[in-house]
């Protein structure tokens, strides 16, 4: 009995290394488009741009430990079709792969810039895209970061540290607005204009060119280096050519199973039938890859699990350092507790009356406390939500 997971990501290799804990003794073949064994993504744009981190630290394992747990690691090879009927899998190396039970944790792909020479922006999502930017900028650089999301924040900031002159081209009027609201993402705006980045928003792109960019306005930009940072997508493909049920990403249960029972899929691939938030969901963060992972192996063991984790990410950018726990629209209601100027609070959106989202910015070990408020369901009286004084955790009763 095979176990067959393609994508050689954080969720791959969480999802490998849970079969093994869980005493699944059968073959295990994990399979990796890129050259190098699983890593997390984060550093990417954090600590190895920022110098922080040592380059070893971003992998999930240790070379050895695919051999020690007998797991036929195969990388620099991509999955080109998926037979159901046979229950195997073709990679481009010509290799079939049979399986009993599969998962599909494919990841996701950045959007290219789409405007005459968009080819010659960077983009960010390999280890090597970060090595190839962390080369490129220097204090010298004139870096145009096109993207005002958290990866184009991210680079911005790090590039920042290095002394890098940073214009940052969004085409919303403040960063992160569809996301936060105008409220908390002017909170990010002002961080970047006081580390001396400009901040060119409401605009677009229109053409790079060998020496800078182009905007929609015909401002040119000088840039010695263009970073591309506007969103992804899902890699679907595989999945999709199967006949899998697919719509923005592969729709998975709770228990993270396709429309067929015998394949699975996780990370920022799997749109979620979420039990808790009564919604399908898809999200591509890092703390989604290393909990649907484990969970999607789970459930291949024919475990009775449910993945009901709420939504969580973070972000560093200077001295700023936040967790962001739930699910809300970006124009939801508002309750601020703590101090907004000077960049410590927590923030609630709310929905209905019941705290629907919290990020907490620069106040640390209350994500946990968030999170049972949201399950709580509780409907909140706002002056005592937004009182330091009162504990989160007397909300949630």
């Amino acid at each position: 009995m095979t176990y067959v997971v393609v994508g050689g990501g954080l969720a791959g290799a969480k999802a490998v290394e849970t079969l093994r804990e869980s005493g699944f003794e059968g073959p295990v073949t994990l399979i990796g488009a890129e050259t190098v064994r699983p890593y997390e993504r984060p550093p990417l744009s954090k600590g190895l741009l920022l110098g922080n981190d040592e380059p070893e630290s971003v992998f999930v394992h240790s070379t050895e430990w695919y051999a020690e747990h007998d797991v036929d690691l195969r990388l620099g090879v991509t999955a080109t079709a998926l037979d159901r009927a046979t229950k195997s899998v073709r990679l481009d190396n010509g290799d079939e792969v049979d399986y009993e039970k599969l998962l599909l944790a494919t990841g996701s792909s950045p959007r290219r810039l789409d405007v005459p020479g968009g080819e010659r922006a960077l983009l960010l999502r390999t280890l090597a895209d970060s090595h190839r930017i962390d080369e490129a900028v220097t204090k010298d650089t004139r870096l145009v970061v096109v993207g005002a999301g958290w990866i184009g924040l991210e680079v911005a900031a790090a590039a920042r540290s290095r002394g890098a002159q940073v214009t940052v081209v969004g085409t919303s009027a403040l960063p992160l607005q569809h996301i936060l609201g105008d409220r908390i993402a002017q909170v990010f705006a002002d961080l970047h204009r006081a580390n001396g980045t400009d901040l060119r928003m409401n605009t677009h792109v229109t053409e790079v060119t060998a020496d800078g960019v182009r905007l929609a306005d015909g401002t040119t930009l000088p840039a010695d280096v263009v970073v591309a940072g506007i969103g992804v997508t899902p890699n679907v493909a595989l999945a999709a050519d199967a006949g899998l049920a697919v719509d923005n990403g592969v729709l998975v249960s709770s228990k993270l199973t396709t429309s067929d029972p015998a394949i699975f899929a996780a990370g920022d691939i799997a749109n979620i039938d979420h039990p808790l938030l009564g919604r399908r969901i898809r999200v591509e963060h890092w703390d989604t890859a290393i909990r649907s992972g484990p969970v999607a192996a789970r459930a291949m063991l024919g475990e009775d699990v449910v993945y009901d984790r709420l939504p969580f990410f973070f972000t560093d950018q200077y001295d700023l350092g936040m967790e962001y726990t739930g699910s809300a629209p970006a124009d939801a209601e508002v309750v601020v507790r703590g101090d907004l100027a000077g960049r410590e609070f927590i923030a609630f959106w709310l929905v209905d009356g019941k705290v629907a989202a919290g990020m907490n910015v620069n106040i640390w070990d209350v994500s946990d406390q968030i999170d049972a408020l949201i399950r709580s369901g509780a409907t909140v009286d706002r002056a005592r939500l937004a009182s330091p004084n009162v504990e989160l955790s007397d909300l949630a009763a």
